[in-house]
């Protein structure tokens, strides 16, 4: 299993989506999730509305210095998939997937050939170019409401499956943690979480 960070590896909350976090991450051999905007012709690392201050996905890829480490880039704007491309494609980073864009946009991705995960979750039921896509973002907002069948099932279909820790959504991660530890494989399995080093450590 791969244990990616959300948002960096952040100690407190302000430090989210910003170098420390990212250095701290990238240092520890995470890879981690976060948010791609476009602004003023720029790609910046934004989960909410940038005011003109954020770290570029530049620095963002600088910073990583060429570990090629996993990057889950949650697309908040539409339009941007030939930029994301051309700028991943610069600096030689090739172990990357992009999620979350609305649904129209998501062919664009899909068309321009890069990594591209669909959503499952407990509201979302039917996910969207489920044959066409590279893997799964699997998530549960009010709780764990998927299987460890649904987990191998789709794995067995040729998805790389990233999980969505329960802390992410302020539950307790254990009761999940427990769950995929009992998979027969972690191959082709991704968790995100807020507590990498502990994920890292219950998983070893």
């Amino acid at each position: 299993m791969q244990i990616i960070s959300h948002r960096g590896y952040w100690l407190q909350k302000q430090e989210r989506n910003l170098p420390d976090a990212f250095h701290r991450s990238f240092d520890m051999g995470f890879g981690t999730e976060t948010d791609v905007r476009d602004v003023a012709g720029q790609l910046v690392i934004s989960h909410d509305m940038p005011v003109g201050t954020e770290l570029t996905l530049d620095g963002l890829l600088e910073i990583m210095a060429g570990r090629n480490l996993p990057l889950a880039i949650n697309v908040k704007a539409d339009g941007m998939a030939d930029a994301l491309k051309i700028k991943f494609d610069q600096h030689g980073h090739t172990n990357w997937f992009v999620f979350d864009m609305a649904v129209p946009d998501m062919r664009s991705y899909l068309q321009a050939e890069v990594a591209t995960y669909t959503r499952l979750s407990e509201v979302e039921k039917s996910p969207a170019w489920i044959e066409q896509a590279s893997g799964v973002w699997l998530d549960g907002f009010e709780g764990e409401w998927f299987s460890n069948e649904v987990i191998s099932d789709l794995v067995s279909r040729g998805k790389q499956v990233c999980v969505v820790s329960a802390e992410l959504h302020g539950r307790n991660p254990a009761a999940l943690w427990r769950q995929l530890a009992d998979l027969d494989s972690w191959e082709n399995l991704m968790l995100c979480t807020d507590v990498p080093e502990d994920a890292a450590n219950f998983f070893k």
